[in-house]
């Protein structure tokens, strides 16, 4: 009857100790990292200041440097439209989207669409595989050039954030 109770007492031990691992796991935040190119077009509002507000989308590929350890996919279609009020306020939406069609979606706060300039997201949800994930990531536009019809051409090298599937705590 002693071996039996030792027996079920170092099970349940092990039992709640690989319970506990699966939670701390489930806690943990999954990094990623990568770079974004983006074509898109800027139109512009004089205001009654030297700034024009600004309403900007962007499209291009968000290739990620670490996807096997990440667990996301190497590539994704990024999306984003954006609002620059002329005052320094920026905000806008972002949408991931993968080759199998599911989507991570994003609220933008930034600053002004030019070089050196940062942007960062709050990943708020997503579709298929990435139902429920919450997150955020940032960038700092390496270089931004316009042509003078508004076209627009950017490339951030360094994005990086990190992310939880659902069903995670705080």
């Amino acid at each position: 009857m002693r071996t039996l109770v030792l027996v079920l007492g170092a099970t349940l031990t092990w039992a709640g100790a690989a319970a506990h691992g699966q939670d701390r796991s489930r806690e943990e935040w999954t990094t990623f990292s990568g770079t974004w190119s983006a074509v898109g077009h800027r139109q512009t509002l004089r205001t009654e200041t030297d700034r024009a507000a600004a309403i900007v989308q962007l499209s291009g590929t968000l290739a990620l440097s670490n996807p096997a350890a990440s667990g996301l996919p190497v590539a994704f279609r990024a999306e984003a439209i954006g609002f620059d009020d002329g005052d320094g306020v920026g905000v806008g939406r972002a949408v991931w989207t993968d080759a199998r069609g599911d989507v991570v979606f994003s609220v933008l706060n930034g600053e002004r669409l030019e070089t050196g300039r940062r942007i960062s997201g709050a990943i708020t949800g997503g579709t298929g595989r990435y139902a429920g994930v919450t997150g955020d990531w940032d960038l700092t536009w390496q270089f931004v050039v316009e042509t003078d019809e508004g076209e627009v051409h950017g490339r951030a090298g360094d994005v990086n954030g990190r992310f939880r599937r659902a069903g995670t705590r705080p």
